[in-house]
């Protein structure tokens, strides 16, 4: 199962990695992921507000398709809300699998997906003042390269 979890606290990667093979055997590979604020153009702060519910269930329903799609024995997909400085991270994905093709194609899906379908709305603050984060046509054709895609890569 891949879990998901959205947090004002810092994400501890180390921990959430670690809880993916503990005890277990039949993990091959874990492949992980952790996007970080960075300081382009003089930001100070990125902000990402979110609502709780419709937020996790989407969360809940990408996580789901990746399982569908591919044998993953277990994941995570940590995700930051609140105001955050550059530097911080803002999202873990880590995906557990007997194979590390299923386990790269699963993390790579949940990213593209994630930065397209889950209901979060950014700001940046720079020294002029704040302004909100559009969408990006590149996130779109990352993400649309999985409506093609089979399940079950090893």
């Amino acid at each position: 199962m891949i879990a998901v979890r959205v947090q004002a606290e810092p994400i501890d990667s180390a921990a959430a990695i670690s809880a993916l093979t503990a005890g277990r055997d039949d993990v091959g590979a874990v492949v992980s992921f952790t996007g970080f604020v960075r300081a382009d153009d003089g930001l100070v702060a990125l902000t990402l507000e979110h609502y709780p519910a419709m937020t996790e269930r989407a969360l809940a329903t990408i996580a789901a398709e990746a399982e569908a799609r591919w044998p993953v024995t277990g994941g995570s997909v940590v995700h930051r809300v609140g105001r955050m400085l550059p530097g911080e991270a803002i999202v873990l994905v880590a995906v557990a699998s007997a194979h590390r093709a299923a386990a790269f194609d699963a993390a790579a899906f949940l990213m593209d997906w994630l930065k397209t379908r889950a209901p979060f709305w950014k700001s940046e603050e720079r020294a002029g003042g704040t302004t909100w984060v559009t969408a990006k046509a590149s996130d779109d054709t990352a993400a649309a390269r999985w409506e093609l895609v089979p399940a079950q890569s090893d």
